[in-house]
This record gives C-alpha cells, sequence and structure tokens, in this order.
C-alpha cells in the first residue's frame, strides 16, 4: 500500500489543491494542521539512498528511498513500533540509525519520562538492534541514545556513551559493606552497529557530561561539571592523558558551551558571548595551549545555530537570523555554493540540508516568508535539480498572508522586534487579531513559514509575533534582561505591541485575542490576568500557570544544584523571591481575568505538566469565570500528532470566532 505523506516526493505544484474562483475559501485545518510531510532529508554516504521522516498515518515515519527512484510508491518504511523518530544518522551505506523516543509513566510511578534509545537497521528495515541494551543502567536510563560519534573509517561503529551507576560502599562495624551512595557516570563506548554490542573506551569522571571524538576513532577530549560551584571544566586527550585546558561558570544558563572540532581538528570550537553588546559567536580553543581565536562574530545578532560537516562532525559554519534565516560558511568553495543556491531562489532561506561523501548529490531546503520550506535534490555532475516536495504540501504561498517585520519601541525605549502577518487580499486596518507570543521564552520568531500564524491570518485576523526581551537571537544584554521579568517587563512587551497596533490603526480595539503554547500560554495567561482590560480572549496550549510550583518541578526532576534548574531559576526570578513568583502567576489571581479561557494540554507532558493547566482550570471555574478545557489523552507538549494539531486549530477557529470573529 502507498504509505500517506509519498505524495510529498512529487513535484508541488502537482499536489496544489486550489481551483478556479476558489482562491477567497481558506485552506482547510487538516493542511495546516497535518505533521510536516517531509523533514531530516539525509544522503547516504554514497549517495545512492535518501532517508526521510515522512507523515504517514498521522505520525512521523522514517522511510528510505533509492534516489533513483524518488516517486517509488513503495519506499521502505522502518519499523519504530509505538515509539516515535527522533532524528537519524547513517552509519554506513547500508546501515541507519535511528533514535526514537516515547513519554511513559512506569507503573507505581507518578511521574511521566522521556525515554531515548538508538536503534541501527538495515536499508531494508531488516535486522534492528537496540545499541547498549545489554549495558548496566540502560534498562533505568531515559537517555540511552547518545551518539557522540559515527566514524566512516570503521562503517560498523559508532561511538555513544551512557550514565552507568556506581555503588560507593564502606565496611561497618561488622566487617560488612553497605552502599553508601549510588552516582552515575557519563561513559563512552564504542558500539558494533551490526550487533548492538559495545566496549567501553572512556570512564567518565563523577560529573562528566560529554565527550567529543576526534579522527579514527581516538577521543578528543570531555568536558566535566562540578555542581558547588556550577563549572563546566575543559579537558582533552593529549600526550597520552587529559589535560585540563579551560573552565567556565555554567550558572544561568551559561558554561563550556563545546560544539565540536575545527576543520583541521586543532581546536574545540565553542560558543562565546564577543564585542561590545556582546553577541553570541564562534571561538576556536586550541588543544594545545588552550588559546582562543575568534571563528565567527556578528556585532547585532547571534549565531543561531553552527553546521556541522556531516560525515565528520567538524563544524564549517553558522547561520545568523536577523530577519530570515542566513547561512554562512569558512570555506570559500561550500560558500560560493551557498551564493549560488541563494542567487537561484532570491529572497528565500537556503539550506544545504544534506550531501554524500563526495558532495556529488546535495539536498537544499528552501524557505520563504511566507511559503512552506521545500526541498530539492540537486545533481553537481548534471545540474539537474528534482523537486522532493513540501513539508505542506496543499498549501498554495498566494493563499496565505504576507508577513512583515514589525519593530517597535517598548516603554522603557528598548527596540522590541517583532513580525506582522496580514490576512490575504485585506487592507491592514481595523482588522481583529490573535497575539502569539512564542514559547521558550529563550527563542525568538523570524520570517518565515509558521503554520498557526498562517491558519489565523487566512482565517482573517492580524498576526503578531513579538520577541519580546528574553528572546535569543539578538545579543546577550537583551537576552538576560528577560531575567526574573515573567509577567513583568516581558509582558509588558508584548502590550506595547498592541498598544501600537491599536495606535496605527491595524487592529480593532475590541476584538484582540491572545493565544499562546508553552511560555506563550504563559503570556497569553498573564495577558487575560493582569491586563484584563485589553483582550476579548486568551488560549493557552500547555501553559506555565504557577512559576513557583513549576520551578519546585524543575528542582525535583534535575536537583537544585544542576545546570538546568539554574537555567530555569534565573529566567524566572529564583524560589528565592516567593512572592514575585506568586505575584505573577496567573493561576494564583484568576479572579483578576475579564475575558473567556481555552485551556488545552497534553497528558503525557513533561516539558510543562498538566497539572499546570488542570489548576488553572479550577482556579478559574471556583472564580466563576467563562473557561473550556481539553485534554489530550497521549500527547506530548509538542502535538506529535496530526490529529492533534488539527483539533487544536479547529477549536481555536471556534474559539476566535465567537469572540472576536465578525
Amino acid at each position: 500500500m502507498r504509505p500517506r505523506g509519498v505524495d510529498a516526493l512529487v513535484v508541488a505544484a502537482a499536489v496544489l489543491l486550489a481551483a478556479p474562483g476558489a482562491a477567497q475559501t481558506p485552506p482547510p485545518a487538516e493542511l495546516f494542521g497535518q505533521l510536516p510531510a517531509i523533514s531530516q532529508l539525509q544522503l547516504s554516504p554514497d549517495g545512492r539512498h535518501l532517508a526521510v521522516i515522512q507523515a504517514v498515518d498521522g505520525r512521523l515515519t522514517p522511510l528510505i528511498y533509492r534516489t533513483d527512484a524518488l516517486h517509488d510508491p513503495h519506499p521502505v518504511v522502518l519499523p519504530t513500533a509505538d515509539w516515535t523518530i527522533d532524528s537519524f544518522a547513517w552509519a554506513n551505506s547500508t546501515r541507519l540509525v535511528m533514535v526514537v523516543r516515547k513519554n511513559t509513566r512506569r507503573q507505581g510511578e507518578t511521574e511521566i519520562r522521556t525515554l531515548l534509545r538508538a536503534i541501527a537497521v538495515n536499508l531494508d528495515g531488516s535486522n534492528p538492534v537496540v545499541l547498549l541494551n545489554k549495558e548496566r543502567g540502560y534498562t533505568n536510563n531515559p537517555f540511552a541514545a547518545d551518539i557522540v560519534s559515527i566514524d566512516l573509517s570503521d562503517p560498523d561503529h559508532a561511538y555513544a556513551a551512557l550514565y552507568v551507576p556506581y555503588v560507593s560502599t564502606l565496611p561497618s562495624k561488622l566487617g560488612y559493606l553497605h552502599p553508601e551512595k549510588v552516582s552515575y557516570h557519563l561513559n563512552l563506548f564504542k558500539v558494533d552497529v551490526n550487533t548492538g554490542a559495545a566496549v567501553p573506551v572512556g570512564r567518565g569522571e563523577d560529573g562528566t557530561s560529554m565527550w567529543l571524538m576526534g579522527a579514527n576513532g581516538r577521543i578528543a577530549a570531555r568536558v566535566d561539571q562540578d555542581r558547588h560551584p556550577l563549572v563546566e571544566h575543559v579537558f582533552v586527550n593529549r600526550d597520552g592523558g587529559w589535560n585540563e585546558i579551560a573552565s567556565f561558570d555554567a550558572a544561568g544558563g551559561n558554561g563550556a558551551d563545546i560544539l565540536g572540532l575545527t576543520t583541521d581538528g586543532k581546536a574545540l570550537v565553542r560558543f562565546a558571548r564577543l564585542g561590545p553588546e556582546p553577541t553570541r559567536g564562534l571561538v576556536g580553543l586550541a588543544i594545545d595551549d588552550g588559546k582562543t581565536a575568534v571563528l565567527f562574530d556578528d556585532p547585532a545578532y547571534d549565531v543561531n545555530v553552527p553546521l556541522a560537516e556531516p560525515w565528520t562532525g567538524r563544524i564549517i559554519g553558522v547561520s545568523v537570523v536577523a530577519d530570515q534565516e542566513k547561512y554562512r560558511y569558512f570555506d570559500p568553495q561550500t560558500q560560493a555554493l551557498q551564493d549560488g543556491l541563494e542567487a537561484a531562489f532570491p529572497g528565500a532561506a537556503v539550506l544545504l540540508a544534506s550531501w554524500d561523501v563526495a558532495m556529488a548529490k546535495i539536498v537544499v531546503q528552501v524557505n520563504g516568508a511566507k511559503a512552506p520550506p521545500s526541498f530539492y535534490l540537486v545533481d553537481r555532475a548534471t545540474h539537474q535539480a528534482e523537486s522532493l516536495g513540501d513539508t505542506y504540501p496543499g498549501l498554495d504561498a498566494a493563499r496565505l498572508g504576507d508577513v512583515k517585520p514589525y519593530p517597535y519601541k517598548a516603554r522603557d525605549g528598548l527596540d522590541i522586534h517583532a513580525y506582522l502577518t496580514l490576512p490575504p487580499g485585506k487592507p491592514g486596518k481595523m482588522l481583529p487579531a490573535v497575539i502569539l507570543p512564542h514559547g521558550g521564552p529563550g527563542e525568538r520568531d523570524q520570517m518565515q513559514f509558521a503554520w498557526m500564524a498562517q491558519f489565523f491570518a487566512t482565517r482573517g485576523y492580524a498576526v503578531l509575533q513579538p520577541n519580546f526581551r528574553g528572546s535569543t537571537g539578538y545579543g546577550e544584554r537583551f537576552r538576560q534582561a528577560g531575567n526574573g521579568q515573567w509577567g513583568l517587563k516581558m509582558q509588558d512587551d508584548i502590550t506595547d505591541g498592541v498598544d501600537k497596533l491599536i495606535a496605527d490603526g491595524i487592529v480593532d480595539r475590541g476584538r484582540i485575542c491572545i493565544v499562546g503554547a508553552s511560555y506563550g500560554g504563559y503570556a497569553a495567561l498573564a495577558g487575560a490576568a493582569f491586563t484584563p482590560g485589553l483582550y476579548a480572549c486568551a488560549a493557552a496550549w500547555a501553559p506555565v500557570t504557577d512559576a513557583r510550583k513549576f520551578l519546585a518541578e524543575r528542582a525535583e526532576t534535575y536537583g537544585r544544584d544542576s545546570a538546568p534548574y539554574s537555567s530555569w531559576a534565573r529566567s524566572i526570578g529564583g524560589d528565592e523571591v516567593t512572592a514575585r513568583l506568586d505575584d505573577t502567576s496567573p493561576a494564583l489571581h484568576a479572579d483578576r481575568v475579564r475575558c473567556p479561557v481555552l485551556l488545552m494540554h497534553g497528558t503525557l507532558d513533561v516539558t510543562v505538566r498538566i497539572d499546570q493547566s488542570r489548576d488553572m482550570n479550577d482556579a478559574l471555574v471556583r472564580a466563576g469565570k467563562p473557561v473550556e478545557f481539553i485534554e489530550f489523552p497521549g500527547e506530548s507538549h509538542f502535538m506529535e500528532k496530526t490529529e492533534t494539531r488539527v483539533r487544536v486549530l479547529r477549536e481555536l477557529e471556534k474559539f476566535l470566532a465567537e469572540y472576536i470573529g465578525r
């Protein structure tokens, strides 16, 4: 049977659904709510096969195509049982390593955990083996899929890290040994990708958090972390022993930030704060002497992500986002290829998504401000490009909203970058509006296709996506300006954007709704509670509603002396300021809400527990406020099922139409 989603590997023009005269009919929710039809396309080392994640029957599914038969209606569907595919990497030209995950609650436990596992499989789906499954600590380890390196010079092996338990003992007065404590060390293993058998090649210390491989199976470096105080130490494998070359404060989301090796293998690459602002750039940390050298720095914007060579893992470039993502490579030849592709797709963000070892074939991803990402296979010998399809087939850019920058000043003078999407075919005057703050909060929006924003725009709403203080991308001062400002200046930044929309005559003051997910859901509910006259309605997916309770949950999960907890505490404000956390928790101020509220949450959410929405719902009900609460059984924080996304959009469409629609 031809799997659903395979039509995504057909030229995009063949799947457009718009018919003459139907331009005024908005595309159905199913076209926006579908999972991306194709993603994570990766060529095999020899270029003969293409691995791709596709939406099949509403689930993300790994498939393999031959590059000489890309439109084969019967690709190989790889087995994942009831696990969700997370990512994959080629171990060699005939075997793939998949990372799969599942959110689950073990019998007798109340906490939901995310389990990660690595499975190696043949091209035809045969001989699936779970890596590391015979190692001590595997069964109870939620993160048993840390693939450190795949070395094509040894195609039968990969390197993986696993936390292994060690029990410390002390003699009693009677001469018996009694357990004192259990500690977990991150050990490094050489794993046979054909059998799953593993051999330890590096034992971590108490606090080791990362391993880094060099060429030909040689261990290059490791990072160890102290908790009292939080400090990360960088060790390199040199002269037959471990040598510490640097240490970094790891509190509040900082740390060594080691990303990989330079192309010549002589230095470690790490994020660093550079320049007067400062912004996040890349530096090389020399293995020989620990000296640093700047590799890339933009004075206005942070490096978004480093770009790695797929077969060596070496860092070869960066992406930077002003409004739209741009990719820059250190090697002039690769940059020349990038420049040529950008010239072929003017106005779009163009990514070299994958290539074979010879770089004879490349997969190119093209993303427009209002066009869903599309993919092409380019044969550099024949100069032919074949369309591989779109992530959202059936959505025609001509029927979507126009996206433009919408900068404004916050009330304290801070420059806020935002993006405004206007309904297709409508002038930007006196429109109903959806305010759509992003999650994180340490993330950012940019000028690219956003499925939920475009859904709202096609329903006639102006959509504002503000990058409030605390968002990433605009330098360290801007990011740190959000620390401790949940519900305060971060919320003011959103409010100031709404006020500008009103002052500019773009939106109708009485028809504004705030909608968000995760931190964006918190901001939506904070808007309803703390600026109660501003919004006609508020809707939230998986929101934080009680900041102190959420921070306590982070402490329970990671420990109060951990780097993740330190980062959350600095962002939220820290539990030493309990009164301030309570003052800015919407669930504790439900009595101040005036507008109708829609809450939605997945029951298997491990990022923000569903109790946060249940508490908000209970508080609103007790206060006699209009609220609707929908639970999604078996769903995670990230809306990983097509049926979830489609229902969320339909519920939002109905909710918005009732309270701010015409």
